[in-house]
């Protein structure tokens, strides 16, 4: 006779032991070692106590800034100079360089993907004028399959192929992916499935115990609003990072830039750094090259330090917005969460979004229960004749 489902805790903490009817042959199966057995036919989950386990202290590449094992993201807006500082930080890794606070970083190898920028004429020119060691710089290059032609490394899809690659690497300390987002292979303005596409990622950090830098932007016009509502595309991009990075460029011409720690789940959350973008010559060529000069440390909140940011939510913006909403809802009304969604995705901010619909004269109707409430484009104006323009 089969004994009924039931789960024991051994004493002392002990693993856990679960009993569940057979599945195979009739007869029932004991999980131990924290097994849970279901029989051939389905998968086993180890279940262990925390005794199981060792406490330990997180292990920084930057202390504070940058951790080992972990996803981070560096996020900002366009001509930021995001890619010229993960440059920045990759030289410092592969040449043993000072970090921005004076801290001395250990030389090690490197990891770079970019899906944007050429490694010839933009990544390794920024990289040797930065004082890297591209020896100890490593790009991603093509991927090959059973013997077929190379193709372009996919993030979405060749991860595991990536961890067995960068094993070659011993002493790898810092993995780059540009954009970060090039990672979700479905909707990356969907939560369920960003953090289903940022998983591999995450595992990638975790089995190469390196630090992973994912770089991302903010959506357009979002100066002001909370720096973890500014990430482009879902929520669950800054709810996976441990760490978020924040560029900014001022509104003054003549102050430097900013890179501020917007989010952190392992260290303080404030503060930041001045730094200013110039060209310099590249050793060795009669060229120059974007490199990084590190300034001041700053003290004070994200949202402080951002301030200084160019806030402009009119204009354009409505422009912007007016054309989105007519192009969203030219065939019919739209539930009001499919728009946010959207709006979201083509970086508008909700508040404009919302003046805009003022002025179009947008209506907002009940759908049903289930739809919710849909906007819908106002009826166009009758003629003399009492047709439509």
């Amino acid at each position: 006779m089969s004994p009924p489902d039931r789960i024991t805790v051994g004493p002392g903490g002990a693993a856990l032991q679960i009993f569940e009817p057979a599945h195979h042959n009739g007869k029932a199966t004991n999980g131990t070692n924290g097994t849970a057995t279901i029989g051939k036919t389905g998968p086993a989950v180890s279940i262990l106590p925390g005794t199981a386990y060792t406490p330990e202290a997180v292990r920084w590449l930057w202390d504070g800034w940058l951790a080992l094992g972990k996803l981070h993201l560096l996020a900002g807006a366009p001509g930021t100079g995001k890619t010229t500082l993960a440059v920045a930080m990759a030289a410092i890794v592969s040449g043993g360089g000072r970090w921005p606070d004076g801290s001395l970083c250990e030389a090690a190898d490197v990891l770079v993907w970019s899906g944007e920028d050429s490694v010839s004429d933009v990544l390794l020119p920024r990289l040797l004028v930065a004082g890297g060691d591209p020896r100890r710089v490593h790009f991603v290059d093509a991927v090959t399959d059973h013997g077929k032609k190379a193709r372009p490394f996919d993030p979405s899809t060749d991860m595991p192929a990536l961890v067995a690659a960068a094993r070659f690497l011993p002493h790898l300390k810092l993995i780059i992916l540009d954009p970060v987002v090039s990672a979700v292979a479905g909707d990356s303005h969907k939560n369920t499935e960003t953090r289903r596409g940022l998983q591999p990622v995450v595992d990638l950090a975790a089995q190469l115990d390196a630090c992973l830098l994912g770089i991302t932007h903010f959506s357009k016009n979002t100066a002001g609003r909370e720096p973890l509502e500014r990430v482009a595309g879902s929520i669950a991009f800054g709810a996976v990072a441990r760490v978020i990075l924040a560029t900014v460029k001022p509104a003054d011409m003549n102050e430097p830039r900013r890179l501020v720690r917007a989010k952190s789940n392992i260290s303080p959350d404030t503060g930041g750094f001045a730094y200013t973008l110039f060209g310099g010559l590249v050793p060795g060529h009669e060229f120059t090259a974007q490199r990084v000069d590190w300034g001041d440390m700053l003290e004070g909140s994200a949202r402080e330090l951002m301030a200084v940011e160019n806030r402009d939510d009119g204009g354009e913006a409505i422009e912007d917005a007016e054309t989105f909403l007519g192009d969203m809802l030219r065939d019919g009304p739209v539930p009001t969460r499919d728009i946010q969604q959207a709006a979201r995705a083509h970086g508008h901010s909700w508040r404009t979004v919302e003046r805009a619909k003022k002025q179009l004269g947008i209506e907002a109707v009940k759908a049903g229960l289930a739809a919710g409430w849909s906007w819908q484009l106002p009826p166009p104006p009758k003629t003399a004749n009492g047709g439509g323009e």
